[in-house]
């Protein structure tokens, strides 16, 4: 069975998550890079006209994706991290699930965050992602350890 650790951050906070999580479970790595890149302004939650808030209002946005991961086919189980926004994962995410074949997959989901919980992120995520098995996961806020990371990755019994 071959993992992967597929993330987006837009702060660095996710990213370094992910990084360990790949580091302890011994996952290739692949980061979700935007094509336009968030500024802080983007970001701004509170600023009703931020491209952060406008895209999470709208339910069919699709921010576009800069690279590209050429060899999908190949892993069986992806651990897929990403920020909460608005109390789901980000709409760039619903575009990295729409860009592969994700049927007979195990997507494990992780996030972080700095107040809410995954939510319903898993029944938002799953018709982007047709015939594949999510499990919700967790938040892995803080700096979680490769021990803790890789007890968590293990009690899933994947």
């Amino acid at each position: 069975m071959k993992n992967l650790v597929a993330f987006f951050s837009a702060s660095g906070t996710t990213k370094q998550v992910a990084k360990n999580l790949g580091a302890a479970i011994g996952a290739d790595v692949f980061e979700i890079v935007p094509k336009q890149i968030y500024t802080s302004a983007d970001l701004n939650w509170m600023d009703k006209k931020s491209r952060s808030t406008l895209e999470m209002a709208d339910k069919n946005a699709r921010p576009q994706i800069k690279n590209e991961l050429k060899n999908m086919a190949e892993y069986d189980v992806v651990f897929l991290g990403f920020p909460i926004w608005w109390y789901t994962a980000p709409r760039i995410i619903n575009t990295f699930l729409e860009s592969y074949n994700f049927a007979n997959k195990t997507i494990v989901l992780f996030a972080t965050s700095g107040g809410s919980g995954l939510g319903n992120t898993a029944k938002d995520l799953q018709a982007s992602c047709k015939g594949a098995k999510i499990i919700a996961g967790k938040l892995l806020n803080g700096r979680p350890s490769k021990t803790e990371l890789k007890s968590w990755a293990d009690s899933l019994k994947l």
